[in-house]
């Protein structure tokens, strides 16, 4: 490994001495990855097949190579769907597995990048067209100023120490916990509802921030450096586990592990690796949705259960519904409850997205989804995607993105490549650790559905917003160097990124700076070819475009797109809770119409 520059973004941080192309790097990262993964092949054969394109330069803005490291993850899902392929006799030496890198750079920010009736996600919700088109989940999530810029990284009494907020999509119980009143109506701005949070949290240390989310059940963290985190017993724990962890369980009361459960038959007209592995999707926001999404476009056949009682982000049911189908189901209710478990006794996998047992009131913790599994005789993938991961002091809190990127040290560091004052720290631009969670856990589900059907078994596949952060900030990874985020500010002239924006601001910023490109801005055009299109979306019957899966399947160097094969999805993105319950069933192994 080349020796690194240690401590230019601060403690814990490992800084390249000399610019690597990003393909090129990308391809020591995916090796890298792949060598620290158990049970990834080490088939020089398969890992071959592999080949990163793009644009040489920088994309995004600060020093962590965040595309690099979800291009190297999609990378590996593509060589487990080569192998999962070769199992069920679609072999192909000649296949290639294509990544491009700028865009792995697109998928980063995709929940926010497509196009309906032929406008841009972005312009219809600049122009506050885009509400109307869209069912209402958020349920005044951030209609004020201060219920907006609630969420966001503020001081504190410490100097140099910043904390951030979060409302879980609550804002109002969060903020008037620390005597904030969400609906302030002389705050008016959103410069005014920063200014208006920062004379609350100024008060506090960051340890009393800490204690007063923890004694309330609030999401909340320190804006922790890299090597604070690493030394903490929460990133400790966190350590313990591999980025991509797949553990192979015992079904209770069963002495040996459930018999290998074969792929199912090809469908004529549906060759993907995964056509007719049935998957249900209990989750929300972006990571989880994401993991459901990804698989669908190998070819699962995903169901996606929203909680008709929880908020959610209206603007991803464009995109991470794509190749779903949806319905709401309140779990409280007994019908309900007992239609979701009379699904699962067919399905091949189950994702959840909330902490780490709570959803055992449901019956839906790994204990009892194994017991399921045994008496049915056949294994399940449980897949649980969390914050801070399956155990240790901080398992069972409540995180997301913006909390995953404070506690890591990667907020730490992207303040410091910006030359922020005062410690100040600021988000990573786009939902990275969403993002690149997701593609952790699609990885860790194939590897499980692959031993499954060669070794039998039931897995548990656990992903964590934070361990994926802390994978990017590592010093095998390492982080460009100032010269190389310099070069990038100018070629881009992104605007400026402060700790009270949020996210959906930071988005926009770099989509301004995507946009104005000449190279890039091409690519963004509906008719460029990254996009998939439908005519007569649910959505008001517009026309809806989401960008590409990122893995691509060619035949031999030069060749074509096999067709067939390649991740796609095959229907568009619909609305959360589209289907009644009475209309989705089990048939013949495909999740069909009863109708």
């Amino acid at each position: 490994m080349e020796p690194r520059i240690t401590d230019v973004y601060g403690p814990g941080t490992y800084a390249d001495r000399v610019f690597v192309p990003v393909p090129r790097d990308t391809a020591r990262i995916f090796r890298l990855l792949a060598s620290q993964t158990p049970g990834f092949t080490q088939d020089e054969a398969l890992l071959s097949k592999v080949r990163f394109v793009g644009e040489d330069y920088l994309v995004l803005p600060g020093p962590i190579k965040s595309v690099s490291v979800a291009a190297a993850l999609h990378a590996m899902a593509g060589v487990v769907g080569d192998e999962i392929l070769s199992l069920r006799g679609r072999d192909n030496t000649n296949r290639q597995i294509i990544i491009n890198t700028t865009h792995t750079a697109f998928f980063l920010g995709s929940v926010a990048l497509g196009y309906l009736g032929g406008q841009t996600f972005s312009s219809l919700g600049q122009q506050q067209k885009l509400r109307p088109l869209l069912p209402d989940w958020e349920k005044g999530w951030h209609s004020t100023p201060l219920r907006k810029r609630g969420t966001g990284i503020y001081p504190t009494r410490t100097p140099g120490v910043w904390y951030s907020l979060h409302g879980s999509l609550d804002m109002p119980a969060m903020l008037s916990s620390i005597g904030i009143d969400a609906d302030e109506p002389e705050i008016t701005t959103q410069d005014l509802a920063a200014a208006h949070i920062t004379k609350t949290t100024t008060k506090y240390s960051p340890e009393e921030l800490e204690m007063h989310n923890l004694i309330h059940s609030f999401c909340g963290s320190i804006c922790f450096t890299p090597a604070q985190w690493a030394a903490s017993s929460m990133g400790k724990s966190l350590a313990a586990h591999p980025l991509i962890n797949v553990q192979p369980q015992l079904e209770p009361h069963t002495i040996l592990p459930t018999l290998p459960t074969p792929f199912p038959r090809f469908h004529p007209s549906d060759t993907r690796p995964l056509a007719g592995i049935k998957i249900i999707e209990l989750s929300r926001v972006i990571a989880g949705p994401e993991i459901g999404a990804i698989l669908a476009s190998f070819g699962a056949d995903v169901i996606r259960v929203s909680a008709p009682h929880l908020r959610d982000i209206n603007a991803v049911q464009l995109t991470l519904n794509a190749g779903k189908r949806t319905v709401a189901l309140d779990l409280r209710q007994p019908a309900d409850h007992a239609y979701l478990h009379a699904l699962l006794r067919d399905a091949d996998v189950f994702i959840q997205g909330f902490r780490p047992g709570s959803l055992a009131k449901h019956g839906l913790d790994l204990p009892s989804l194994l017991s399921m599994a045994g008496r049915r005789g056949k294994g399940i993938v449980v897949v649980s995607e969390s914050c801070y991961g399956p155990d240790g002091l901080y398992a069972s809190r409540p995180g997301w993105q913006q909390i995953a990127d404070c506690a890591s040290g990667a907020a730490y560091v992207m303040g410091r490549g910006m030359d922020l004052p005062d410690g100040e720290c600021v988000l990573p631009a786009l939902p990275i650790s969403d993002m690149s969670t997701g593609v952790v856990a699609t990885v860790g589900t194939m590897l499980a559905l692959r031993d499954r059907a060669v070794k039998g078994g039931s897995y548990a596949v656990d992903a964590a917003l934070v361990a994926v952060n802390r994978y990017a900030l590592s010093e095998e990874v390492g982080l460009y160097g100032r010269e190389t985020v310099a070069a990038c500010q100018k070629r881009f002239a992104w605007g400026e990124m402060r700790a009270a924006h949020h996210v959906l601001d930071l988005m926009g910023t770099v989509w301004r700076g995507w946009s104005g490109d000449a190279v890039l801005g091409g690519y963004l055009a509906e008719d460029s070819g990254w996009f998939q299109s439908w005519e007569g979306s649910a959505f008001r019957g517009l026309r809806l475009s989401v960008l590409r899966p990122v893995v691509r399947f060619v035949d031999g160097e030069g060749g074509g797109e096999e067709s067939g094969v390649t991740p796609e999805w095959r229907s568009p993105s619909v609305p959360h809770g589209w289907e009644r319950k009475e209309d989705v069933a089990f048939r013949d192994g495909i999740w069909s119409r009863s109708n």
